[in-house]
């Protein structure tokens, strides 16, 4: 749907290394693995012996990109088995990290918008943090209805996983859940709601 002029959907900058910074923090998701290969492609590999990954395989398991990972030589490397596994690491590894860490966070939007929620609890301001979207585009989205919150949605409308309201997806992003919103598209007609189109693959 991508409405032009919306301040509040997420732009991404890319992982770009900070050079002065004293240690640097990967949060990789999926296809973001890629992201950090890439920059070591970049940048040469001297800022791994300063960085922390932390990489989750979710969908893209079968591609083994945590060997990739691996191989780069990174001074700590933790593989998690699941999204709030790794998100509750990094709750830990914040709250012990120090001045002139750099964080980086790549992979698909919806874990983008929670790991970047875990770091706002810790008082990092979002524009300070290093994003690159990879992998697929399926969205996190609210139901503004209901307020339960469905992952990997890729049509629009779509029924609500909690309440079973037809919704539009809408490109308006809410960066506190970390997810697009959902409203009832049939909410004069019930029953009206167009067929689902194919929208974030």
């Amino acid at each position: 749907m991508l409405v032009a002029g919306i301040k509040s959907r997420p732009v991404y900058g890319g992982l770009n290394v900070a050079s002065h910074a004293r240690r640097h923090l990967f949060v990789l998701e999926g296809e973001g693995a890629l992201a950090l290969v890439d920059q070591v492609k970049a940048a040469g590999p001297e800022f791994l012996k300063n960085s922390d990954i932390l990489y989750v395989a979710t969908a893209s398991a079968a591609h083994e990109h945590d060997k990739q990972l691996a191989k780069l030589g990174a001074d700590t490397l933790w593989v998690a088995p699941t999204i709030p596994v790794l998100l509750n690491r990094l709750n830990v590894m914040l709250g012990q990290a120090k001045m002139g860490t750099h964080i980086y966070l790549a992979g698909t939007e919806g874990f983008i918008g929670q790991a970047q929620q875990v770091a706002m609890n810790h008082g990092v301001d979002p524009a300070s943090l290093h994003t690159e979207h990879r992998g697929s585009t399926a969205r996190r989205v609210q139901c503004v209805h209901c307020k339960g919150i469905t992952d990997n949605v890729t049509t629009s409308p779509y029924t609500c996983t909690h309440c079973g309201l037809s919704l539009l997806v809408r490109d308006h992003y809410s960066r506190r859940l970390g997810a697009f919103q959902g409203v009832c598209i049939d909410a004069e007609e019930p029953g009206t709601a167009p067929k689902p189109e194919e929208l974030f693959p």
